[in-house]
């Protein structure tokens, strides 16, 4: 039987997606890349799902990069017609998601594995996690976002170190750079995670969504366009149901419960 190289569930109102394929370290293929911009589709639609968490299987790897007999085996148009084009679709899929990302970094997350993290709205790291953008040492540079999304993410200085040289990093590294949000060990890895995602979920959806374009789409605009566009979103809100069930249960003393309406 073939082993399906991307795993799914559903806890509560959270969405968990493992890629699974250890042996190899989690690479991703064209048919992995398929199969879990499939998965995010589904989790993008079902309204029980408030929360979608990342994660790779095994213990070595979160995702080790690119299959590399398959990048070897193509020419540069074929590259930028197939693969290179479909790795791109995917992680902006997730990088525009409206409901909040977060990684389970459980190892190894190189060349593509630290692209897949850059996409991704929050990252919390294994103790024994590594992170590198490795395609130098190939002859290659990243080319699955990674070159644009890194040096809008940390220091430019230190993103070309790391793109120029292609060295490991820590985990603890990773979150001193601003990479990632927080290191645990190893082994509270998921229930730190699960724990962050539920206190996430119990939020309200559609203002989690408004929040997260709201965010998205200033970052790409001068300061006084994106204030103005943080008061015109800010404003729908106070549209929405659970807006208003929340301020009412903060003035009640109670806990307030959201729709998404």
């Amino acid at each position: 039987m073939t082993e399906q190289s991307i795993l799914t569930e559903v806890r509560n109102h959270v969405g968990l997606i493992t890629i699974n394929r250890p042996k190899l370290h989690n690479a991703l293929d064209t048919p992995t890349l398929l199969e879990l911009e499939k998965t995010l589709t589904v989790l993008e639609a079902d309204d029980q799902v408030r929360v979608i968490v990342i994660t790779g299987a095994g213990e070595k790897s979160f995702v080790a990069g690119g299959d590399l007999a398959e990048l070897n085996s193509r020419q540069g148009i074929a590259h930028y017609q197939e693969f290179a084009e479909d790795i791109h679709r995917v992680f902006r899929r997730f990088e525009v998601c409206d409901k909040p990302t977060i990684a389970a970094v459980n190892g190894w997350a190189l060349g593509g594995g630290t692209e897949l993290l850059l996409s991704l709205d929050m990252r919390i790291l294994a103790d024994t996690a590594m992170i590198a953008l490795t395609e130098i040492n190939l002859g290659l540079f990243p080319g699955a976002g990674g070159t644009q999304r890194i040096i809008r993410q940390i220091s430019p200085c230190l993103a070309k170190e790391m793109m120029f040289t292609g060295d490991r990093i820590s985990a603890a590294d990773a979150v001193r750079i601003g990479l990632a949000n927080r290191v645990v060990p190893k082994e509270q890895l998921m229930t730190e995670v699960m724990a962050l995602a539920d206190k996430i979920a119990s939020k309200s959806p559609l203002v989690l969504k408004l929040l997260k374009r709201t965010l998205r789409d200033g970052a790409d605009m001068p300061l006084a366009t994106a204030l103005a566009h943080e008061q015109a979103m800010v404003s729908l809100v106070f549209d929405t149901k659970d807006s208003h069930e929340g301020i009412g249960a903060f003035l009640e003393k109670r806990e307030a419960r959201f729709t998404g309406r």
